[in-house]
């Protein structure tokens, strides 16, 4: 479920928000002011900011420019500043669009939705899903569910990681290229970020996480996500995972990755 944090300090704006966002199947969460906005989106980005500029403790510029120096998530300035200086300065500084208030819901969605769309969530949704022995994830849906059924709870980054290396998936995805996509453009160097969530990840989805299939490190390089054949699909010797093992644990001579 796309998440969106709407930052704004007037409760009946806010309320109406989370209300008509809810209806339409995002997952809203709230922040009055701009400290407490910051301390969301370090502790788990969102799929999209929506930022009010009147803020009564980090003016919304700030927040913006903060943002922008960690972060490329889509950021849908809402205010009643309607000076042409302000909005030149919120887009200038990142701000995917700019709505004054009062404002109408639908065209408001409408601007939301491509935001959206820019910042690549639609991409993602247009991702068939990634479908193992072990485990079935759907981007579309963002619904994760394990082989005996079971569903399990992702985060949005651990959406985002997933979903930068199902577009890719079998291929090496290099460090640098995974934090730009995932965190913004700022993280390049940060990999125990990457290795941080991978394991995160493996303890959700993988059978045995300290022998991971699917979520492959390639030490110095990056990560791949190697998505293998189910085993009414393989020979009578059982499906082959990428570690050398057939399913009844027998070496294999390893393919070309």
């Amino acid at each position: 479920m796309t998440r969106i944090l709407v930052v704004d300090d007037e409760p009946a704006i806010a309320r109406t928000l989370r209300i008509n966002l809810a209806s339409r199947g995002y997952d809203v969460e709230l922040a009055a002011d701009g400290r407490s906005a910051l301390d969301s989106c370090a502790e788990e980005l969102p799929d999209l900011v929506v930022l009010d500029l009147g803020l009564p403790d980090v003016d919304g510029v700030e927040v913006l420019r903060r943002l922008r120096e960690r972060s490329a998530v889509p950021v849908v300035v809402l205010s009643a500043r309607h000076d042409s200086d302000d909005k030149v300065e919120a887009l200038d500084l990142g701000a995917d669009d700019y709505v004054t208030k009062p404002f109408g819901m639908d065209e408001f969605m409408a601007r939301l939705r491509a935001a959206l769309r820019r910042g690549g969530t639609e991409q993602t949704e247009a991702l068939p899903p990634v479908e193992t022995p072990d485990f079935i994830l759907d981007l579309r849906e963002r619904r994760a569910t394990l082989a005996d059924g079971t569903r399990v709870h992702l985060t949005p980054t651990e959406w985002r990681l997933v979903a930068a290396l199902a577009r890719r998936r079998g291929s090496l995805v290099p460090h640098t290229e995974l934090l730009h996509e995932v965190w913004g453009p700022a993280y390049g160097r940060e990999s125990n970020y990457l290795r941080v969530y991978a394991n995160q990840l493996r303890r959700k989805l993988e059978p045995v996480p300290s022998e991971p299939r699917y979520l492959i490190t390639e030490p110095g390089l990056g990560y791949r996500l190697h998505v293998w054949a189910a085993p009414e699909s393989v020979g009578a010797s059982g499906p082959r995972d990428p570690r050398g093992r057939d399913e009844n644990g027998g070496r294999h001579e390893r393919g070309p990755p």
